[in-house]
């Protein structure tokens, strides 16, 4: 079965912008899903507008979205992070259809974004996750990231994470399009 992994078209982001809250929902059924978050809100100022920003989808056969990532500027929003200096994106919003996970499909959108941040000029890719995502910070730890801190919080336990892209090994130009056979 063909797989594609691409740059979203502006003609999808409105079906984009639902799949990504629903994952959401999913995921994260402790927060308040009446509020869109500001990325996606306002999607093309920030992941189609700038330069070193970008969103991916991996879609099936017929089309249908079964993956997406994206990174962006981070926004420091963290305090006590120092990324001063940087040219630093975050790494956000990878989701991936069940169906399709353990089959090499998060590994292949997670290279695509790093090939797409190496040709960006992106110094450090940095990325947070919890440890109630159920094998999260293995998978990202196997992608190359290293972990930074990890917040002491009630519920989230936040995980802060990044990866130095200067120097970055396997770091390959890609097509504007990669088809993947699973």
């Amino acid at each position: 079965m063909a797989i594609q992994i691409r740059e979203i078209e502006k003609d999808r982001i409105a079906e984009l912008v639902t799949y990504v809250r629903n994952f959401r929902k999913e995921l994260f059924p402790m927060i308040d899903h009446s509020v869109v978050p500001e990325d996606l809100a306002n999607f093309e100022a920030c992941y189609m507008a700038d330069d070193n920003a970008v969103f991916l989808v991996a879609t099936d056969a017929s089309g249908s979205i079964i993956g997406t990532i994206g990174m962006r500027r981070y926004d420091h929003r963290f305090a006590h992070l120092d990324y001063t200096g940087q040219v630093i994106n975050e790494v956000l919003k990878l989701y991936v259809e069940p169906a399709y996970r353990r089959k090499g499909l998060g590994r292949a959108l997670v290279n695509a974004l790093k090939s797409e941040a190496w040709q960006r000029g992106i110094e450090t890719l940095y990325l947070h996750t919890h440890p109630f995502l159920s094998g999260a910070y293995e998978f990202w730890a196997k992608q190359g990231f290293r972990m930074v801190c990890q917040d002491d919080t009630e519920i989230f336990r936040t995980i802060h994470m990044d990866l130095a892209m200067i120097g970055a090994a396997g770091a390959a130009e890609i097509d504007a399009e990669i088809i993947l056979e699973l």
